[in-house]
């Protein structure tokens, strides 16, 4: 029986409608030893971060588990699992983003690792965040986009990101991630966060290539309430301190006034979110 965890999806909520930014660190089990972890754990002591998220797109070893006890050991930091297969729900995490990879049409990562590993995660007493996962072509083919099959979102098209995103939170998805995948050569543009932004009402996540504390506040601004650094900070720990320097001094996002929307992006959100057009066109 896992201790009782407050609310991961309404602490989200409320960080949203408080304009309180967040940080998560990803980190990939793949890429730690138990010292490196513990150093950063020390760090994240000095600099706290909001939440760890942990696994990868390509998970090869089987100390996850292990690393997310160590974790617990060391830190009051929510730990959210962020799985590629539903092989890798293990470990003691407190919740898991519940991804659907709405960016591509590949149904094994739609929904058919959802249907095997729905038994397990009833049973796992997991706090389960059902997620909008969104991959956009970042300069180079990503890890995410080889192994899961699927094209990523053009980086410059904000307005298809803006509808797809729509799309799935009118399928229930409560919070949107767009990620350009671990090592990302150019980070999800700002008018892409802010054409998604003015599409949902959702929390969206944004990561893949915020390798500085710029590209960080570049996308806050344009709406990002969770950032997600992950190679950066594996590759260059002393990172940490400017991260969370970045996104403690991002400022409420202001009518998401950072970047003018695109026609096509403005025409979508004037629509009425409820209720049916009265003509087709």
């Amino acid at each position: 029986m896992r201790p009782s965890t407050p609310s991961l999806h309404d602490d989200l909520q409320a960080r949203q409608q408080q304009g309180r930014k967040s940080l998560a660190v990803l980190l990939d089990p793949d890429n730690l030893t138990e010292s490196g972890l513990l150093q950063l754990l020390r760090l994240s002591q000095q600099h706290p971060v909001d939440y760890f998220f942990v696994g990868g797109s390509l998970v090869l070893g089987a100390q996850q588990a292990a690393l997310i006890t160590l974790i617990k050991a060391h830190s009051p930091v929510p730990v959210l699992l962020f799985p590629s297969h539903s092989l890798h729900l293990d470990g003691p995490a407190d919740g898991m983003l519940l991804l659907s990879l709405i960016s591509g049409r590949n149904p094994d990562f739609l929904i058919g690792q959802h249907v095997v590993a729905a038994p397990r995660l009833r049973a796992s007493g997991l706090q389960l965040l059902p997620t909008g996962y969104m991959l956009v072509d970042s300069g180079r083919q990503t890890t995410a986009s080889y192994v899961s099959g699927t094209t990523p979102l053009p980086h410059d098209k904000p307005s298809i990101a803006a509808a797809t995103a729509m799309a799935g939170e009118q399928l229930g998805l409560k919070l949107m991630y767009l990620d350009g995948g671990s090592g990302a050569q150019n980070p999800v543009s700002a008018a892409m966060i802010s054409a998604v932004r003015q599409a949902v009402d959702t929390p969206i996540i944004v990561g893949g290539g915020l390798n500085t504390a710029a590209k960080l506040q570049a996308a806050l601004a344009a709406g990002a309430d969770v950032v997600v650094v992950g190679n950066q900070i594996e590759d260059e720990p002393g990172f940490l301190a400017e991260a969370v320097a970045a996104v403690r001094n991002a400022t409420p996002l202001q009518q998401h006034s950072a970047v003018d929307s695109s026609p096509a992006v403005a025409r979508m959100v004037k629509q009425p979110k409820e209720g049916l057009p009265q003509k087709m066109l």
